[in-house]
C-alpha cells in the first residue's frame, strides 16, 4: 500500500468527486490530509473522509494554523480533534466555551517555541474583538505580533475540565484506539474572518452556519459546498435572506432540490445560531435559494478566489 499526504485547500472537494467519476478508488492508497488556510466544519472533515475511504477522522487528517511571517503556530492533534468534533455535535457546549455561534479552527502549540496572548482590549470587555498575539525565536524575532485573527487560548487542564463539566472525556475516547496524540499541551482557537459575515434582523449569520446545512446526507450529492449569502429586499422592501447554491457537475436544479437545500440550511441556522433562532421572526428565517449551475459567471466564475458573502 502507498501512503499520500496532501496540503488540501477545503474548497477542492470537487477534485476528489472528478476521480470517483473516473473510476480512481481512493480507498486504495490509505490517504492523509494536511489542509490549512480555511475553517472548515467537521460534517465536511466527515465528507472527505468518506469520499477518501478514511476510517478514523481524528487520525486522517490534520489542519495547520500558520502565518507566511512566522510558519507554523498550531496544529490539529487526534485530541484537539476529538474535542472539535464533539464540540460540532452539542452547539450549546460550543458557544459555552467559545462566546460565539460558529465553530473555530482548534489546535494545540507548543508555548516553548509559540507564545499567545489575547490583546489588551479583549480583557477589557470587549468580547468581540479578542485579537491573538503571538510571539515566536524566528530568524527576525516577533513579539506580540499582530495578524487581526480572532480567537483565544485555552489552558489544557481547563479544557479537560470544561468537557468534563458536558460529561466528555476525549482522553478516554482516544484511548480506546491508543494513546498516539495525545499531548498536554495548551489550545488555541481561531476564527474565520468576521467581515464575512452578514447582519440578519439584528443576527450575525455567519458561512459556516450555511456550510452545514449542505454538508448534509440527502444534500451534499447535488452541490459543491460554494454558495453566496446575502440579504436582500423584495418588492415591498421586505427583507430576506438569499442564498445562491452551486450545484455540482451534471445536477439540474429542480423546486424539490431548492426546498430541500432551504430546509436544511434553516434548520442548521436555528441548531447552531442562537441569534437567528431567536432575533429573526419565524416568517422571516426560511431562506430563500436559487441553484446556479457549477462556475456560474455571476456568482461562481472559475479562476476567481470565491467569497461566501455579499453586502
Amino acid at each position: 500500500m502507498q501512503f499520500f499526504f496532501g496540503f488540501v485547500n477545503t474548497s477542492y472537494i470537487i477534485k476528489f468527486d472528478d476521480g470517483i467519476a473516473r473510476g480512481v478508488e481512493w480507498q486504495k492508497y490509505q490517504i492523509k490530509l494536511v489542509m490549512a488556510g480555511e475553517v472548515f466544519s467537521e460534517e465536511w472533515r466527515s465528507l472527505v473522509g468518506e469520499r477518501l475511504g478514511a476510517k478514523n477522522p481524528c487520525y486522517d487528517s490534520a489542519s495547520l494554523y500558520g502565518t507566511a511571517d512566522a510558519g507554523v503556530l498550531g496544529n490539529e492533534t487526534p485530541l484537539s480533534i476529538c474535542i472539535r468534533r464533539f464540540l460540532a455535535n452539542n452547539p450549546d457546549a460550543a458557544r459555552s466555551l467559545f462566546g460565539e455561534s460558529r465553530l473555530p479552527t482548534l489546535v494545540q502549540y507548543d508555548p516553548l517555541h509559540r507564545f499567545f496572548e489575547v490583546s489588551d482590549r479583549a480583557k477589557h470587555g470587549a468580547e468581540s474583538n479578542r485579537t491573538l498575539l503571538f510571539s515566536g525565536d524566528n530568524g527576525v524575532p516577533l513579539l506580540r505580533y499582530h495578524i487581526a485573527d480572532t480567537g483565544g487560548t485555552i489552558a489544557y487542564d481547563e479544557m479537560l475540565k470544561f468537557l468534563g463539566e458536558w460529561r466528555f472525556d476525549p482522553l478516554e475516547t482516544l484511548q480506546q484506539q491508543g494513546t498516539r496524540g495525545i499531548h498536554s499541551l495548551p489550545f488555541v482557537y481561531v476564527f474565520g474572518r468576521s467581515d464575512f459575515t452578514v447582519s440578519y434582523f439584528g443576527a450575525n449569520i455567519y458561512p459556516e452556519n450555511v456550510t452545514v446545512g449542505l454538508e448534509q446526507p440527502e444534500i451534499k450529492e447535488w452541490v459543491t459546498g460554494k454558495f453566496v449569502l446575502q440579504v436582500k429586499e423584495d418588492a415591498d422592501k421586505n427583507r430576506f435572506l438569499s442564498v445562491v447554491v452551486e450545484l455540482a457537475p451534471g445536477v439540474e436544479a429542480s423546486e424539490e432540490k431548492k426546498e430541500a437545500i432551504a430546509t436544511s440550511i434553516h434548520f442548521q441556522l436555528r441548531r447552531l445560531n442562537s441569534e437567528f433562532a431567536n432575533y429573526v421572526p419565524p416568517e422571516y428565517q426560511m431562506p430563500q435559494v436559487k441553484l446556479a449551475s457549477m462556475g456560474d459567471p455571476e456568482y461562481f466564475p472559475i479562476g476567481v478566489k470565491h467569497r461566501y458573502t455579499r453586502r
